[in-house]
């Protein structure tokens, strides 16, 4: 159980460090477009008035839930706008924490089931079957959402990879300390 402990530990701080590099360093910009410094701030100054009172949530633009709505969606153009009432710094030290807390929380679960279900097996065995469930799992739930919502492919396809590569790290750190499959014989 202490090599299960420790690999979640460090699977998640491996989860973390990869995170950062594709989302807290210049790199992240190429997920996303940038609509320049005045169309920024008028967009954010519109937010503000219309969203403000509010507060924070993700608003559908235009509301498809009544008949001018759903005209005006089927029309274009349309935004999910994730809103937050408050500003922070970037990088936001309160997320990076939070992160990488969550980063080992998910590790330490990644690494209770790779000790369960990969009993015998060894390093490339474990590190196949994280690469198999990381891709399974993210990328229904990340490219699902340029499939079913419309989203940017672009913005998804980074997240999808950056999650993937997170997972991948966690899991070799993690397949890595667990035991070693018994030599034959033995």
């Amino acid at each position: 159980m202490p090599r299960v402990l420790l690999g979640g530990l460090l699977g998640g701080v491996a989860m973390w460090i990869v995170g950062f590099i594709f989302w807290g360093t210049p790199l992240s910009m190429l997920a996303t477009s940038n609509a320049g410094d005045s169309a920024s701030v008028a967009i954010q100054s519109v937010l503000a008035q219309h969203l403000g009172p509010n507060g924070s949530g993700a608003y559908p633009i235009p509301w498809p839930g009544t008949p001018l709505g759903t005209q005006a969606y089927g029309e274009g153009p349309t935004a999910l706008v994730l809103f937050n009432t408050n500003g922070f710094a970037l990088p936001d030290t309160a997320a990076l924490v939070g992160g990488l807390i969550l980063g080992i929380l998910c590790a330490l679960l990644l690494a209770v089931a790779l000790a369960r279900l990969t009993t015998g097996m060894g390093f490339a065995q474990r590190l196949t079957a994280v690469g198999l469930f990381a891709v399974a799992f993210t990328a229904y739930s990340q490219l699902g959402q340029p499939v079913f919502n419309h989203a940017p492919w672009g913005y998804f396809i980074y997240l999808w990879i950056s999650e993937v590569a997170g997972w991948l790290a966690a899991g070799a750190v993690i397949a890595w300390l667990l035991p070693k499959p018994a030599a034959p014989g033995v």
